[in-house]
């Protein structure tokens, strides 16, 4: 199996919570990763909240601090 071509569970995470409408903002970056902040798409509130050092997390994020900007 082509290691590559699974994806992380933390990112399989993220985007299951964007698939069902979620929204994401990060809450802080540090050298060891981010913070991101899961609030539901019903009004905003948080929902949960992990930290993750995944690059392909951190590769999906980009330079955006928030799923809708």
């Amino acid at each position: 199996m082509d290691e590559s071509a699974v994806e992380s569970a933390d990112l399989t995470r993220l985007r299951r919570w964007e698939d069902a409408g979620g929204t994401w903002q990060v809450l802080a970056r540090r050298p060891e990763g981010v913070v991101l902040s899961l609030c539901r798409c019903d009004g905003g509130e948080e929902a949960d909240r992990f930290s993750t050092a995944d690059p392909a997390v951190l590769a999906h994020l980009g330079h955006r601090d928030r799923s809708d900007g």
